[in-house]
């Protein structure tokens, strides 16, 4: 197999559930050579994951960890392990930053242990000059892949094991989903399922249809396939992800908007939460609107990205909306759905951003009632069009404008989420916290809540009266 280094267009050539059979053949080689290894060794090999950035990123890495259980490898904690795989996120130069630095660590680990194995992939992979610093700086790292090709990690990491030098397969592309992989869920009883891939929006600020393609939506019947599925291994809650649910279903054959997926999800028995993101202004529909009015499951929460309220800005941003659409359809919804809790996203800073665009922002703010807002220094990232713009706003001022603006989101928000003060809430019980017998849990409005429990109650439904607001988290105690 001569996979040294390898980037490519080219799609693959095999239908859908023969690429299944093709990785699983190779899952089994995988673990006929693993077996050799352990009996050199006289013991288990291990491998540590490590993701970086969002949910899509997480998902992704729930496929790669499924491969490498089934394959025989031992996960651990500690990247003193025999293979270490980094998901990597380029949404931000700062992501790029913080992989290099633990690719320092790495290869000190492997002078002393040659023998390991060093694995990169995802997002940042995607961007030609990354790859080729990694060529050039990274020589110990043995292999380095994509975003598009992870479906292919089982042959992948085979060639690696035979392979004499880095292996690289960068795909700039693919048409191709396919379904029935390995996975290794972080939770029994709450799973992410990718309802679509990539992004054809292109926000001028934004990398991500640069690395992750363009949008390519799964047939409904897989989704709900896979759904029933994870139902019937414990699952109660699902989060539907794509980069922009609401355009679901363009791309296929037979298009099917998101809010008919959605009412398809709900017949699903023993599910009994739906939430989903991201959802995109331009696109959220009345019919998706009235959808989750009437559903039973479909959790009060929408996160609806604004990034800036100047409708000069959103132009510049290529975000297709204005102001005065945006704050029209937050009423729409809020009358649609009273109770629901709004959550967004907001860059301060953007090229050629004045004190007036910015206040327009404090406006939309201040008239939204947003529970949450995550707030964001525009970062200039290489390869997008606002990078290029001559007009990048001093730093002090940036830093002025932030700290104004999340002192705003965080009196709101304070303001906002406490409307759910003394109410008893049913929350999904999801972890215990760092201090023994207080357990954490989110409520259908994505609020977190912190309470007594015991360890017998992780992954159920439980009743908890909200006694103290702390703006984004309450403490609760058990409702009688």
């Amino acid at each position: 197999m001569s996979m040294d280094h390898k980037e490519t267009t080219n799609q693959p050539v095999l239908t859908e559930s023969e690429e299944t059979a093709c990785q699983r053949s190779f899952i089994t080689m995988n673990q006929q050579m693993l077996q050799s290894e352990k009996q050199a060794k006289g013991r288990s090999l291990t491998y540590c994951l490590r993701t970086f950035g969002c949910q899509m990123n997480e998902k992704q890495s729930e496929v790669v960890a499924g491969i490498m259980d089934e394959i025989g490898y031992v996960r651990v904690d500690t990247e003193e392990a025999d293979v270490v795989i980094f998901n990597t996120c380029t949404v931000r130069e700062n992501a790029n930053l913080k992989v290099y630095g633990r690719l320092g660590y790495l290869h000190n680990l492997k002078k002393h242990r040659p023998e390991m194995k060093i694995i990169l992939f995802g997002c940042m992979m995607q961007e030609k000059h990354v790859v080729e610093k990694i060529q050039k700086d990274y020589k110990f790292v043995d292999l380095v892949f994509g975003t598009h090709n992870i479906f292919k990690f089982a042959e992948l990491f085979y060639g690696m094991q035979n392979a004499e030098k880095q292996m690289i397969e960068i795909w700039e592309g693919t048409d191709q989903v396919v379904e029935d992989l390995p996975t290794e869920r972080n939770y029994s009883f709450k799973s992410g399922v990718n309802v679509m891939f990539g992004c054809n929006n292109f926000c001028s600020y934004c990398i991500v249809p640069y690395v992750r393609g363009r949008e390519r939506s799964r047939r409904p019947e897989a989704i709900i396939k896979e759904i029933r599925r994870l139902v019937a291994d414990g699952v109660t809650e699902v989060m539907l992800l794509g980069q922009n649910v609401n355009s679901y279903g363009k791309t296929l054959e037979e298009p099917v908007s998101f809010a008919r997926l959605l009412t398809q999800v709900e017949e699903i028995e023993g599910l009994k939460r739906i939430r989903f993101m991201t959802s995109h202004p331009k696109d959220l529909s009345d019919e998706l609107i009235e959808v989750m009015a009437k559903s039973r499951k479909i959790c009060h929460h929408l996160h609806l990205p604004l990034q800036s309220g100047s409708s000069r800005v959103l132009k510049e941003m290529n975000r297709r909306y204005d102001k005065e659409k945006y704050l029209s359809l937050v009423e729409k919804i809020r009358t649609a759905i009273p109770d629901i809790s709004l959550t967004t996203d907001l860059i301060v800073g953007f090229p050629g951003e004045t004190e007036e665009d910015f206040l327009e922002t404090m406006d939309v703010v201040d008239k939204a009632d947003y529970d949450t807002a995550f707030t964001f220094i525009y970062s200039k990232r290489t390869g997008t069009p606002a990078a290029k713009k001559e007009d990048q706003v001093p730093e002090d001022v940036v830093k002025d404008r932030f700290d104004r603006l999340l002192a705003l989101v965080q009196e709101k928000g304070r303001k906002v989420s406490s409307r759910f003060l003394g109410t008893t809430q049913e929350v999904l019980v999801e972890e215990e916290s760092k201090e023994k017998g207080i357990f954490t849990g989110r409520t259908q409005y994505n609020l977190l809540v912190h309470f007594p429990g015991t360890a017998d109650m992780l992954g159920t439904y439980v009743n908890v009266k909200l006694e103290e607001c702390k703006g984004f988290y309450y403490l609760g105690s058990l409702a009688e």
